[in-house]
């Protein structure tokens, strides 16, 4: 139970870097693009190299959390594999639970 929760826990971590990373490029190349609209020339030139810049930044971070979440992506595929039932089981009662909320409306 100790290795799930341990799991459970690097992966919101994860998860939450990886959207803490996005939010910064985002606003950085909001930005960036904004400053762009009065530039030409040179200063254009190098506000696309820092713009491209950002980019490759944050492909390298969606692929390092790509790897980060690999562990647990392959854990849950192994547990899924070795108890197809519990697995069965688990997701009838969500999909039924689910049913009967939505079932529910007024």
């Amino acid at each position: 139970m100790a290795r799930k929760s341990t799991l459970h826990s690097e992966s919101e971590q994860i998860k939450d870097q990886a959207f803490s990373d996005l939010q910064a490029l985002i606003e950085e190349s909001e930005k960036l693009l904004s400053e762009s609209a009065a530039l030409v020339g040179e200063e254009a030139e190098t506000l696309r190299a820092q713009l491209q810049l950002k980019l490759k930044q944050a492909s390298n971070a969606v692929g390092s959390v790509r790897d980060q979440v690999k562990p647990v992506v392959d854990a849950t595929e192994t547990y899924i594999g070795g108890h197809p039932w519990q697995t069965v089981a688990i997701s009838a009662g969500f999909g039924l639970v689910v049913g009967l909320l939505l079932g529910r409306r007024p």
